[in-house]
């Protein structure tokens, strides 16, 4: 018997001769054993394109040892069907495929007391729905035809279950047949082909998706205003995007628009602050067509005065400078020629031509960094803004990057050239071999003075740059916020050039992680304290007075007590201590570090942090050095000890701030950063044996001595109020000097022994 079924219920019944391998519209795509009885049927034929699966039997029904059909017994006798008593097989396409069926065909019988009534359902990835049912099975077998042409692009898999029921006795049995010779039971006809990247279409009208939420197999058609923010609304990822005359796409802060290929904008496009609009293809192209706009929105945080500085990167194509920056003095807009920069040591360009102006109608060239004052200009305590307009940068965009090995280091001054956050981790991956692996942001932390080293009458200070090193992990900041590894679009910053050559940035550098695109950098809180893999320690310098300093210090693995590089190690800026700076020192080099990388095995309770503070600073100053934050399972379940070695004190941070005052000058070893409270020598303030003895030769000479087995390897010399007198090496375990300096007063000495213990004593000199 012949049965010729709808999606739903039998229309006819009819007898035909059908070919053996074509049936209906397309062709076999597959089919499955009959014969094949034990455990899954198995399969016949596959399309190339597609992978099939079964006949099985579900966990209620047993295998019928008898016949040479895929014979099966223990079907439920209620009227009902049973959820655990059924055949079940499988259609799926293969990556980039896609398929359109028409027809499948089945032949099956059953014993006297087999089930009589079958029901054949379907599960495209939300749930099994019924496709066909047979309410008298015939004894003698019957040839099933059912309709499947609604089943079209199917990218996912198809998945068949044959429930049948209703038999008068366990023991009746229920078996899948050859349709066709020699052994195909069921056979499935369609096509399988090459899925076109945006399969389906949704349009955004009147308020709602025509055809459901977008996916990255989407067309995307924006009619009318989408705003991000709008509630119901939210962030969305399409396969193409086509922003029509009447269409308005407003991508606000905190979202994100995520669009695979191609973008054709003829109405609006506005991406604010925050927000992140990311095109991920490497081929993917923006059009702007005439009558169409599309901008990026940025605001930077309120300046304290005008002339302040914002670094900018255009995230647009022919944007110039008059437009972005209508308002800012034409003397305050620049850009940095990295091949004009030569340093001997000082921090600054020799010859003060390293940073040239630009002209109004210059276009920005994206991938490169500019530097810009606030605007609207001479308003004290402007919020910066630029709008850049045009297409949307995307694709590969490479920027010059220029290594001259006279200079330290060759910064080089590039930007993120696209409307969204790029991962720079991503970026140093991809350009380590001309580029190094620290990034520095500027943060315009303090005012101008004259004081600072530069080629103007009053400079900022190059201690106000935030940096970021990708193997350490973590970023210090020359201001209160820290950088992450996610620049953000319009973002410019400095980096170091290994070699001469090109940086290229990449779409799939970019990002629509949470928070990636946040102006510029991101707050921490103070003694802020979450776990990590890693071991990250953040101190912050501050004073009554504007000064801010911060240093890193991670424990990440391939770091070592020594300078690593930028990648893990990354210098201050400025060699030089303006103003007030904290920075942290390592044997074997003259560096002042914003972020230092050691060895997670260099994290033990004895392990010693060296901080140095330098202050040009001469009026009544109070420093306060502080927790910013801490990462990782030592660091927070420690107490974390700030050591002045200079007045022999120990103090818990973890507790409290500590606070201090300071002379002017350099104390490279004045602060260590411990983790017991065993460092702190006693105060000795009479002359003994014991681990150093100091000893009056005469009115001018002064004899150190170190205990057995040690020697003396550097001697400082300070009076009451801090002031440093000597500077002092030694070689052997006793060691005598003239110093004259110190006639009926009363002196400190900080001893550095062999053993690497400083021994801090008072004495007097008669």
């Amino acid at each position: 018997m012949d049965k010729k079924i709808t999606l739903i219920k039998s229309l006819t019944l009819f007898s035909a001769l059908f070919c053996a391998l074509n049936f209906g519209f397309g062709q076999e795509i597959a089919s499955f054993n009959s014969a094949q009885n034990s455990a899954c049927s198995g399969v016949v034929y596959s399309d190339p394109n597609i992978t099939a699966t079964g006949i099985c039997r579900g966990s209620g029904i047993t295998e019928n040892i008898s016949g040479l059909t895929y014979n099966s017994n223990n079907w439920t006798t209620n009227a009902t069907l049973d959820t655990n008593d059924y055949l079940e097989w499988t259609l799926t396409p293969n990556a980039g495929y896609l398929m359109d069926l028409t027809t499948m065909y089945i032949r099956y019988d059953r014993s006297a007391t087999g089930p009589t009534m079958v029901d054949i359902q379907v599960d495209s990835g939300s749930g099994f729905s019924s496709i066909f049912t047979d309410s008298a099975v015939n004894v003698n077998g019957e040839n099933v035809t059912i309709d499947l042409s609604s089943f079209t692009t199917v990218l996912g898999t198809l998945t068949f279950r044959l429930y049948a029921y209703n038999a008068s006795a366990s023991g009746g049995t229920f078996d899948i047949e050859a349709y066709s010779a020699p052994t195909r039971g069921i056979r499935i006809v369609g096509t399988a082909s090459v899925a076109p990247p945006c399969p389906t279409t949704t349009t955004w009208t009147a308020g709602a998706w025509d055809n459901g939420t977008p996916t990255t197999s989407t067309n995307v058609v924006i009619n009318d205003i989408y705003d991000t923010a709008t509630p119901g609304n939210g962030s969305f990822s399409a396969c193409t995007l086509q922003v029509n005359a009447t269409g308005n796409l407003i991508v606000n802060n905190g979202d994100f628009v995520e669009v695979e290929n191609n973008v054709v904008v003829d109405g609006t496009i506005y991406v604010d602050t925050q927000g992140n609009f990311v095109q991920s293809d490497s081929g993917a192209t923006f059009t702007l067509n005439v009558g169409g706009t599309a901008s990026v929105h940025k605001v930077t945080a309120i300046k304290n005065d005008w002339f302040y500085y914002t670094y900018w990167s255009s995230p647009v194509e022919d944007e110039t400078v008059d437009g972005a920056f209508p308002n800012t003095d034409t003397d305050r807009r620049f850009r940095y020629e990295a091949a004009n920069y030569i340093d001997r040591g000082d921090g600054i360009d020799d010859n003060g031509n390293d940073w040239q102006r630009v002209a109004g109608s210059d276009q920005l060239i994206p991938g490169v960094g500019y530097a810009a004052t606030a605007s609207p200009f001479h308003i004290p305590g402007a919020t910066d803004i630029a709008d850049f307009n045009g297409a949307f940068n995307t694709g590969d965009i490479s920027t010059s990057i220029f290594n001259n090995p006279v200079n330290a280091y060759s910064w080089n001054f590039i930007g993120n050239p696209y409307p969204g956050a790029i991962d720079f981790d991503a970026f140093y991956a991809a350009n380590s071999a001309v580029v190094d692996g620290a990034a520095y942001f500027w943060s315009q932390a303090s005012d101008p003075n004259a004081g600072n080293p530069g080629n103007q009458n009053s400079n900022f200070s190059q201690n106000d740059y935030a940096t970021y090193t990708v193997v350490s992990g973590g970023a210090a900041g020359g201001g209160p916020n820290i950088p992450t590894q996610y620049v953000p679009s319009a973002q410019g910053f400095f980096i170091a050039g290994l070699a001469n050559g090109d940086a290229t940035f990449t779409n799939s550098m970019r990002s629509i992680v949470a928070n990636s695109n946040d102006q510029f950098f991101k707050n921490l809180n103070s003694k802020g304290k979450t776990t990590s893999a890693a071991n990250r320690l953040w101190i912050n310098l501050t004073s009554d007075n504007g000064v801010f300093g911060q240093v890193l210090i991670a424990y990440v693995n391939g770091g070592t007590d020594g300078d690593d590089g930028l990648a893990y190690d990354a210098p201050k800026l400025s060699p030089n201590g303006k103003f007030a700076i904290l920075y942290t020192n390592m044997d074997g080099s003259n560096k002042k570090f914003a972020i230092q990388g050691k060895s997670p095995s260099s994290l033990t309770e004895d392990e010693v942090i060296k901080l140095g503070f330098n202050t040009s600073i001469d009026v009544p100053t109070i420093y306060t050095l502080s927790i910013a934050q801490m990462q990782g399972d030592f660091l927070t379940g420690s107490p974390i000890y700030l050591k002045d070695n200079l007045l022999n004190k120990l103090h818990d941070l973890t507790t409290c701030d500590y606070t201090f005052t300071s002379e002017v000058g350099e104390f490279k070893d004045r602060f260590d950063i411990v983790f017991t409270s065993k460092t702190l020598s006693t105060d000795v303030f009479d002359l003994d044996d014991s681990a150093v003895s100091i000893f009056q030769i005469d009115d001018t000479h002064v004899r150190f001595k170190a205990a057995k087995n040690l020697t003396i390897k550097t001697i400082d010399v300070f009076d009451v109020l801090g002031r440093q007198l000597y500077q002092l090496v030694g070689n052997n375990n006793e060691e005598t000097y003239n110093l004259s300096n110190l006639n009926n007063s009363i002196f400190i000495a900080k001893v550095k022994l062999s053993n690497g213990a400083v021994i801090t004593k008072k004495a007097i000199k008669k």
